[in-house]
């Protein structure tokens, strides 16, 4: 078994969910899950396959961000995989909670717009996820002025009172 590590490809303020499913619909359920809950959304989505024609099956709303999924997904390569590739002003706080009431969803490995590598094993035959190397490693514990900072930004943006 080899393990590999796959840097994921996009825009340095590019917002992703990488995750796993287990069936094939649900490239058609999640692309309704999220046109259903946030109107306008812009994105790209891509699942691996992982059993019969084993295909990159994808869908979304903007032709760019579907090219960028189907590129990651086929560098990832491992099976029921799912990568979602948001636009612009999207953000996964807006979408996380409707693609993980997903009935074939079974997890979320992360969604982020930091830097971030998948951790793959490969047998030969398939590949899966082991984990993920997501931004940096802590620079040390927030002092009240952190915190302070902290609480003052999420009210500022809006998602907190």
């Amino acid at each position: 078994m080899e393990l590999l590590s796959v840097k994921i490809e996009k825009p340095e303020d590019m917002n992703f969910i990488l995750g796993q499913s287990h069936f094939i619909k649900t490239v058609e359920d999640m692309h309704e899950a999220l046109v259903c809950a946030v109107p306008g959304i812009q994105f790209g989505l891509a699942f691996c396959e992982a059993s019969g024609m084993c295909l990159v099956r994808c869908s979304g709303t903007n032709a760019d961000l579907m090219e960028l999924a189907k590129k990651n997904a086929l560098a990832i390569g491992a099976g029921h995989s799912f990568i979602l590739f948001l636009g612009e002003g999207f953000y996964p706080i807006n979408v996380l909670r409707v693609i993980q009431d997903v009935p074939e969803v079974v997890g979320v490995f992360c969604a982020t717009a930091n830097a971030a590598e998948v951790v793959i094993a490969d047998n030969g035959s398939g590949r899966g996820i082991m984990g993920i190397i997501e931004g940096s490693k802590p620079a040390g514990v927030e002092t009240e002025q952190d915190v302070a900072w902290r609480k003052g930004l999420l009210r500022k943006i809006g998602y907190k009172l």
